[in-house]
């Protein structure tokens, strides 16, 4: 089945050593990520094939310019990566395409950059990895960049990214600082934190896009929605409880989550239209996530959806 993979990394070499972030404590797999988030003629395209993958939505790796403090050189590098990218992708369009690489440390630049990659670039999107300085993206400085995204129509990747600071909770337990939980946390957070702060009220029609699975959000709904009327001691309209806006305008990737059974959740919680594939190459093997992908107990129709179906109407690939 044609599959489309969307949470799919690359560095560049300014980029390269000092913005990517290591995941892992092995140098060998650290040593083999680095070659293959340079590489787009051999690695990558061979991992590919292998797989049955037909095509790979790029993305910078985190944090990206998303570690960059100073905001002039961000700028600088953000578009330096995406005309990298275009260059890339100009090479084999039938088997890449871009995600753009903003520098949210300027609303305003994040905007403009984003449209240039997006009509001048042909990029179906942009990724952020996470926080950029301490500042989210609920913030009301980022109202001119929500504003551009509902207007060009794309979705934005909320990739994770490093947490502005270190909780207590984290203290002499490093394994729980990266991927295994924290990166999680400071995702799911994010997001909640555009649901809550009325990002998606003020731009309805802004589209995010959500990795492992959603972050585990797809599975805590119901607690979402109780724990809010709650709160606020009143029962919510069923279209502003925050279950309706997570299936109205958030959409979830299988990147890094192999594993039926949250899959199957998953599609129960937001429905088969909001499911897609994807893989984190190179940080994960494209063919262990294709295997799964094929033989999850779905129904044909939605495995469909769930390969190529969605990204293609979303992205319009």
């Amino acid at each position: 089945m044609r599959k489309i993979a969307l949470e799919e990394h690359f560095t560049t070499p300014e980029l390269a050593g000092k913005y990517v972030a290591r995941p892992t404590q092995s140098d060998t797999l650290f040593a083999d990520i680095e070659r293959r988030l340079a590489d787009f003629d051999e690695l990558r395209l061979e991992m590919m094939d292998r797989a049955g993958i037909d095509l790979m939505v790029l993305s910078v790796t985190t944090p990206g310019v998303q570690g960059v403090r100073d905001t002039a050189e961000a700028i600088r590098l953000a578009r330096s990566a995406n005309d990298f990218l275009a260059r890339e992708v100009q090479k084999r369009p039938s088997r890449y395409a871009g995600f753009a690489h903003l520098a949210m440390q300027d609303a305003g630049a994040a905007a403009a950059e984003l449209e240039r990659a997006v009509r001048e670039l042909g990029f179906r999107g942009a990724l952020v990895n996470g926080q950029t300085n301490g500042h989210y993206l609920d913030e009301d400085q980022y109202a001119p960049f929500w504003e551009r995204v509902q207007e060009l129509d794309v979705p934005v990747y909320l990739h994770p990214g490093s947490m502005a600071d270190s909780p207590a909770m984290f203290a002499n337990r490093p394994e729980l600082g990266g991927p295994i939980w924290a990166w999680t946390a400071e995702t799911a957070a994010h997001a909640l934190r555009l649901v809550f702060g009325g990002t998606f009220t003020r731009f309805p029609g802004a589209k995010v896009i959500l990795g492992h699975m959603g972050e585990t959000l797809p599975f805590l709904l119901w607690r979402l929605d109780s724990r809010r009327e709650f709160d606020l001691g009143e029962t919510l309209a069923p279209d502003a409880r925050p279950s309706a806006i997570i299936r109205r305008n958030i959409a979830v990737t299988t990147s890094g989550v192999c594993d039926a059974a949250p899959l199957v959740a998953a599609l129960q919680a937001l429905g088969d239209d909001n499911v897609m594939f994807s893989v984190d190459y190179p940080y994960e093997d494209p063919e262990v996530a294709s295997r799964f992908i094929e033989t999850a107990p779905i129904s044909e129709e939605t495995r469909a959806k769930v390969c190529h179906g969605n990204a293609e109407r979303l992205l319009r690939l």
